[in-house]
């Protein structure tokens, strides 16, 4: 996670050649980022802000304390001498699987954490911001470049963090019978009115093809480096597959076919019971799928979302079709032919989650961040409707188990001619 590039976030930050300026800039996005985790949370009550589903999400309540470990531990306590540690309980409660920052408490027991509660969860992120934004004020110019790297990567990390708490509570709403909303105002962003064309396919680049960040903005250390892959003559679709689509899987028995499944794809489907994409049920003969704003009628328009790997696997060899790599997603979206690339739905790719020829994690905590997961899960490309705005880019890689599918995550297909 600590390799860096120049920053996004806030525009040319470490082109410019005065510190207060670039104070000023850091402090306006850091003040922004916190503020969209609160704004995010503001919907939730204390009560909904403890809840843990599964073993996989979190609370709310953790998220909004993880993150400013993050900036306490790795920020403020190594640059202000005269910090004082908000409360000495919080890091083993608050941190996730940072081995060399210490000892951590049980991920699947976080929602048993009832105390500290919300209130002094808040009043911890106050304590951490007023140490932070002090820091940033009186930087010198000697410290500025570290200080200003691990705050550019703090804010990053919390916006994935933001991303997760939205999934996360949808998760937990979802096994509510009450079928709550987490906002009663909450809309499909740019639902589509009309059925996409389902045979827009458009070529893909061929040839020696450039892969990874090229060091204009700040990216994570598994988008680099960057390297030359080769990408064979292919089409790729404009649009996301669709509700409509997947209906007609599920109508042709899409889920009791086992020839279309991945061996491990058809025993989760056995052990699990599926027969549609997550959150959807059938009421009275239609199906509905719960959102962020409470249980809906299946939009058949819209990109379906929370399918896992298996189940994109699965429905691009019942299309005939395959899922792209995710080399041939990036050479794609890069060449401008990805209609909704970024925005609807994270996009699984056919392509395991691994390293970058020459890679290399840094030394200590923040070098954790990516590398030591590079096995047994799947990359994802684009961003979702729950990513904050300004987190995505083409190279980022995002990476779940395949049989995951909280996530708002969907899919394209692609063909060769």
């Amino acid at each position: 996670m600590a390799q860096t590039a120049k920053s996004s976030m806030t525009g040319a930050l470490h082109t410019k050649p005065d510190l207060d300026d670039q104070r000023g800039q850091w402090l306006s996005a850091y003040r922004r980022v916190r503020g969209e985790t609160e704004h995010r949370a503001s919907f939730l009550s204390p009560e909904d802000q403890i809840v843990q589903s599964m073993a996989d999400a979190s609370p709310t309540k953790w998220h909004r304390a993880h993150v400013t470990w993050f900036f306490e531990t790795f920020l403020v306590r190594e640059f202000d001498a005269s910090y004082k540690i908000f409360d000495e309980r919080f890091p083993f409660l608050f941190n996730s699987y940072y081995v060399a920052a210490g000892p951590r408490y049980a991920r699947p027991q976080r929602g048993l954490i009832t105390r500290p509660n919300s209130e002094e969860v808040t009043r911890y992120r106050a304590h951490v911001d007023a140490a932070v934004e002090k820091l940033i004020a009186n930087v010198t110019a000697q410290d500025a470049p570290r200080v200003f790297e691990i705050l550019e990567i703090g804010l990053n990390h919390e916006q994935q963090h933001q991303e997760l708490l939205l999934t996360d509570i949808l998760h937990a709403f979802a096994q509510n019978p009450t079928n709550p909303a987490y906002n009663p105002d909450w809309r499909m962003p740019g639902a589509a009115s009309a059925l996409r064309a389902v045979d827009d396919f458009v070529d893909v680049p061929s040839g020696i093809q450039p892969i990874g960040h090229d060091n204009s903005g700040f990216c994570f250390d598994n988008e680099l480096p960057r390297h030359d892959a080769l990408i064979p003559k292919m089409r790729i679709a404009r649009h996301l597959v669709t509700n409509a689509q997947w209906l007609e899987f599920i109508e042709a028995g899409g889920y009791r076919t086992p020839s279309l499944w991945l061996s491990d794809g058809w025993a989760t489907v056995q052990g699990e019971g599926w027969e549609a994409p997550g959150y959807w049920r059938q009421e009275d003969g239609t199906w509905q799928i719960m959102t962020l704003g409470g249980l809906k009628p299946v939009d058949a328009a819209a990109p379906v979302l929370h399918v896992s790997y298996y189940e994109a696997d699965a429905f691009a060899r019942f299309a005939g079709k395959h899922l792209p790599s995710e080399q041939e997603w990036e050479t794609s979206a890069r060449s401008g032919a990805l209609a909704d690339a970024f925005g609807g739905a994270w996009q699984w790719t056919r392509s395991a989650y691994l390293s970058y020829p020459g890679y290399r994690a840094i030394d200590g905590a923040l070098g954790e961040y990516n590398g030591k997961f590079m096995s047994g899960q799947m990359v994802l490309r684009g961003s979702s409707l729950a990513t904050p705005e300004g987190h995505e880019r083409l190279s980022y890689r995002n990476f779940f188990p395949p049989a995951a599918r909280w996530q708002f995550s969907g899919l394209r297909l692609a063909e060769f001619p």
